[in-house]
């Protein structure tokens, strides 16, 4: 018997994503771009309380956590669909509202399960490709003139851009949404990266939820409280939109564990990643100048807390160089599964002053080596 699967999925491969470090012992993995401080500490003692729950299936309304994330926000409830990740909300945005024919705008480089799982869902997709010039910021007059060009079910922007770390302003995301919505275009946003930004609270439009009719927002707790072995994720929206996405919604999606942490970490520490914040951004300084000082790839300063360069000056590819920082126990992230343009540019993160310190040491011998050839 022959096995055919849908035609959405003959020759779709599947998506690569980093933070696999872990799995190789003694090495410390920079692919990744996690909070480097680890969770809340007195998160351990919520997770062991809410243990004697497992015994029972959890809420499906996810009623407790929607309410804590609505409650931050200044949201009602309905403003607020659950999700296991972010990940999940990213899937079900297309299965909700796209359907063989539609077309999506998306940028490129970004984060690769936008594009999954819209052609999963038979939908087509159009790059914006960023470009090293532009300090690989979104060009608006570019974006508003294919806007405008074509129908467009929907267009995804990711703010901090995923693998650039590029921040773009709120005003200028804002004026995307206008216009798009002027022009019956959906409007995806994945603000997950943003909470572990000094400019967040100045930056994100979740304050603008319901503003709109075609805004949704994507977000997790995983990035920033370091908690990527619990999935919670949340989607921000208007009241149709959240009614819709939740038909899609996987059943059970968040366990009782995963209610019980969301719940406490939007109503009592929702002030941990502003602290971290602060110290990425300053040891974000503090290593760019350092790795600058012995000519390892840095780029600009980051947006953000990690960075995307390219190694082709060094005569390398991406895959090279994260092999010889391997000879330094760190893991990088090659960049060519963004594309066949990347295929020279890596990704790495910032983590506290040690670790980063292991990883100027790593930088230092791949100099040295290279400086010796």
């Amino acid at each position: 018997m022959r096995i055919v699967p849908r035609n959405e999925l003959r020759d779709l491969p599947k998506t690569v994503h980093g933070g696999q470090g872990w799995r190789l012992t003694g090495v410390e993995d920079f692919s990744q771009n996690l909070n480097p401080l680890g969770p809340p500490p007195e998160l351990k003692d919520e997770i062991l309380n809410a243990v004697s729950e497992i015994g029972h299936y959890p809420d499906a309304s996810n009623e407790v956590p929607k309410k804590a994330v609505a409650d931050y926000f200044g949201l009602d409830i309905d403003n607020v669909a659950m999700g296991a990740g972010s990940s999940e909300i990213i899937r079900n945005f297309p299965a909700a509202f796209m359907v063989p024919g539609d077309r999506a705008l998306m940028m490129r480089p970004s984060f690769a399960e936008y594009a999954q799982q819209c052609r999963i869902a038979g939908a087509s997709i159009d790059f914006m490709d960023l470009m090293p010039e532009d300090d690989f910021r979104i060009d608006s007059e570019r974006l508003s003139q294919m806007v405008r060009d074509n129908h467009y079910k929907a267009v995804y922007i990711c703010n901090p851009n995923n693998p650039t770390g590029r921040i773009e302003k709120r005003e200028k995301v804002l004026d995307i949404v206008k216009e798009c919505e002027d022009l019956g275009t959906m409007v995806f946003l994945d603000e997950t990266l943003l909470g572990l930004s000094p400019e967040a609270a100045s930056t994100s439009l979740t304050k603008y939820v319901g503003k709109f009719s075609n805004l949704l927002i994507a977000d997790s707790l995983t990035k920033s409280f370091a908690i990527p072995g619990m999935r919670i994720g949340f989607g921000l929206s208007s009241p149709e939109i959240i009614s819709e996405l939740e038909k899609v919604q996987l059943p059970w999606n968040l366990g009782t564990l995963e209610q019980a942490v969301a719940a406490y970490l939007m109503e009592y520490r929702m002030d941990y990643p502003d602290v971290v914040a602060r110290e990425l951004r300053a040891e974000s300084a503090y290593m760019h100048s350092r790795l600058d000082d012995i000519g390892f790839p840095v780029g600009p300063l980051s947006d953000s807390f990690f960075y995307f360069v390219s190694v082709e000056d060094l005569g390398l590819t991406g895959e090279e160089m994260k092999r010889l920082m391997l000879k330094g126990s760190v893991m990088i992230r090659d960049c060519a599964s963004f594309g066949d343009r990347f295929r020279g540019y890596i990704r790495y993160c910032v983590k506290d002053r040690s670790r980063n310190a292991r990883f100027m040491a790593a930088a230092e011998s791949v100099m040295d080596e290279l400086q010796g050839r």
